[in-house]
């Protein structure tokens, strides 16, 4: 079929056309449509209530494509398509159809003629099926930073995870909001405006776009990776009910949220576990791997990857109390197939962040990155496309960039973690020298799909950045800076934002977030599951809130500039030349909508531990149009020098006489 245009419309009520009957009150077409074409191939349309579409396209419905996008009005049975991403450039965008509605039967005719031949082709005379009652994913209101979802295709969208800022959640250390001293799902809701209060004139949240919640599920461990039944809310947090009554709070936030999911292991506690345990004959016998004999195998990191029960031994290889599922027996997938509808479907999630992906299937002694490893996500992709085609799936990928980067090219997820890359910002940070951060930066860049990467700082398993940088708060902001004007999908380790410390073993970074001073630091009306870190009594919230010079300030400062500049979030970055050998820098640069300006944003970062005076910027190339630019820090909105120019080159720019020692400068270019 191509990448042709497909056409979907989003909205829960489409006035009910009158040209076949169904007369009356407006139909509710809340859901998806899908027409099979001429051709073979199929369409799938796609409705919301704010008045936008995205499309969809495909062989099959089970191999399913986001191919457009846009907008359009509704005057009684006259729809009019007011943008179209991909008509803009094969036609027109502007066109109007008379709709009808009739039970699950959904038809168009062309009022007059439409510009764009591809949609009239797709569109007109052609009946669409329902395919489904319920209401499809909401696209997240506008937020206090971030923009609406937008949808990737022909016309020039992006996926819409690339306008986030994630921020990683563990839900026992968050907020407690009945006083047991545990983290819930309601005290996340309270907590919410601290993160995106929905609101665009304000700038008091953090202003993250995005949620990562750790695991949410049932299980007997306090951390949850080892899940007993993964169709429950971990009873600590709460019921289901509260898991959709925070995707409501957070969608009416422009928040978009992610579930943690394990499909490598469950608990040694699970009823799939307990039968497959009970003997040879089983049912789920094959639902895990078992040995009559010890295999004496060991994991990477030293540990026996065999554990007996009785006269056999099964395969756990984080440790015994999480054996591994076979995932070569069909009834442990289709279980697991479930697993994602129930995550999507039912409760609402916009994605899965999965958990150790390149340990799915081992062969023999290799546990990790088999080619049966690759070949089950792969179907697993399709799968979920099948259940949710914009739904997100980031897959952690402890590893070299090039042995993650197969995972995202060859579309077993949408994006990975990027751990080189987050070594290479703490290491420049911690060594004074750019270099670790530009290899990293630059293998990264060269290696990835456009964009389809997620960079951080640390995660959940490692020690906390103001940890790793021995108390530097202004290493901290540096690497802060560094983290949030890259390319990719960034996501934050809670508490990262107001310099909490923490060092292994694991209950040790991942303590209460820290909200105020004094004894359960906010988080709790009772005694803690685990006591806060004593850090200073600046390290929290209520202390940094207000004050302008703090680490939340900073993070705001730069989370607010991501979601101000498409250039930030979206755009190309070229790596400058710097005189001063010490500092790093890239120009990011979008170009501009139907030949508008471009959007372009200098970045300078001094990893030196001492001033550097008279930086000069060099780049032989750049989408900067000629001329001479104001320039404006986006921390201080003061004035650097202007810029010039020629040809897209620039030569000798020094935009400041002095950069502090771990100063990162961020620099609006104005190119209108």
């Amino acid at each position: 079929m191509g990448r042709r245009m497909l056409v979907g419309m989003t909205g829960t009520a489409l006035a009910c056309a009158l040209l076949v009957g169904c007369s009356g009150d407006d139909a509710d077409v809340t859901g998806r449509w899908l027409a099979e074409q001429q051709d073979g191939g199929v369409t799938v349309i796609d409705y919301r209530d704010d008045g936008s579409f995205t499309a969809f396209e495909g062989p099959s419905r089970e191999s399913l494509e986001q191919v457009d996008d846009g907008t359009y009005s509704l005057d009684g049975a006259r729809l009019t398509f007011e943008t179209d991403a991909y008509c803009r450039e094969h036609g027109g965008e502007r066109a109007t159809y008379a709709v009808n509605v009739e039970a699950d039967a959904l038809t168009y005719a062309v009022q007059g003629a439409d510009p764009c031949g591809a949609r009239a082709g797709l569109l007109d005379g052609v009946t669409y099926t329902r395919q489904s009652e319920q209401p499809s994913s909401p696209a997240p209101a506008t937020s206090a930073v971030g923009p609406a979802v937008t949808g990737g295709g022909p016309g020039g969208g992006i996926p819409w995870w690339n306008e986030r800022v994630f921020y990683e959640v563990f839900v026992r250390s968050f907020a407690d909001s009945d006083g047991d001293g545990i983290g819930d799902l309601r005290g996340l809701i309270d907590r919410l405006d601290h993160l995106n209060d929905g609101d665009p004139s304000t700038d008091a949240d953090l202003g993250v776009t995005g949620l990562w919640l750790m695991p949410v599920t049932q299980s007997p461990s306090y951390h949850g990776y080892d899940a007993t039944d993964y169709f429950t809310v971990e009873e600590d947090y709460g019921t289901n009910a509260d898991f959709k009554a925070l995707m409501e709070a957070a969608h009416a936030r422009g928040i978009n949220v992610i579930v943690d999911l394990m499909l490598n292991h469950t608990s040694r506690d699970h009823p799939w576990f307990t039968e497959s345990a009970s003997g040879p004959d089983s049912p789920k016998r094959d639902w895990y791997v078992w040995s009559d004999t010890d295999p004496v195998q060991t994991t990477e990191w030293g540990s026996p990857a065999w554990h007996r029960w009785g006269e056999e031994y099964y395969l756990g290889l984080f440790w015994s109390g999480m054996p591994d599922l076979n995932l070569r027996t069909p009834a442990v997938t289709e279980q697991l197939y479930d697993v994602a509808r129930f995550w999507l479907g039912d409760l609402g999630a916009d994605g899965l962040r999965l958990d150790a992906v390149r340990h799915l299937v081992e062969d023999g002694a290799v546990f990790e990155g088999t080619p049966e490893t690759h070949a089950w996500l792969a179907a697993w992709d399709d799968h979920l496309d099948s259940v949710d085609p914009q739904a997100l799936t980031v897959g952690e990928v402890w590893d070299e960039t090039s042995e993650v980067v197969p995972y995202v090219a060859d579309d077993e997820v949408d994006i990975a973690f990027e751990f080189t890359v987050a070594e290479g910002i703490l290491s420049s940070v911690a060594t004074a020298t750019p270099r670790p951060f530009d290899e990293a930066l630059t293998t990264a860049l060269a290696a990835y799909p456009a964009g389809q990467f997620a960079p951080f700082l640390t995660n959940h398993d490692q020690n906390r950045v103001m940890s790793r940088l021995g108390d530097d708060l202004e290493g901290a902001r540096l690497a802060a800076t560094a983290l949030l004007t890259l390319p990719g999908v960034p996501f934050v380790y809670y508490g990262e934002e107001i310099g909490m410390t923490g060092a292994k073993p694991d209950e040790l970074i991942r303590t209460p977030m820290q909200w105020s001073s004094g004894a359960g630091a906010g988080f709790t009306t009772g005694t803690p599951w685990q006591a806060p870190n004593p850090d200073p009594g600046s390290v929290n919230v209520a202390a940094q809130t207000d004050d302008p010079a703090s680490l939340l300030s900073h993070y705001r400062r730069l989370i607010r500039a991501r979601a101000d500049h498409p250039a930030l979030r979206t755009g190309d970055l070229r790596e400058v030349e710097v005189s001063c050998p010490d500092v790093y820098g890239y120009l990011r640069t979008q170009p501009g909508d139907q030949g508008g300006p471009a959007d372009s944003v200098l970045v300078l970062l001094n990893f030196a531990t001492v001033a550097q005076r008279g930086c000069a910027v060099d780049l032989a190339a750049s989408a900067v149009p000629a001329g001479v630019h104001a320039v404006t820090d986006l921390a201080t909105d003061a004035e650097a020098a202007p810029l010039t120019v020629a040809d897209g080159s620039i030569a000798g720019y020094v935009p400041v006489d002095s950069l502090a020692p771990r100063q990162g400068l961020v620099l609006a270019v104005a190119t209108d």
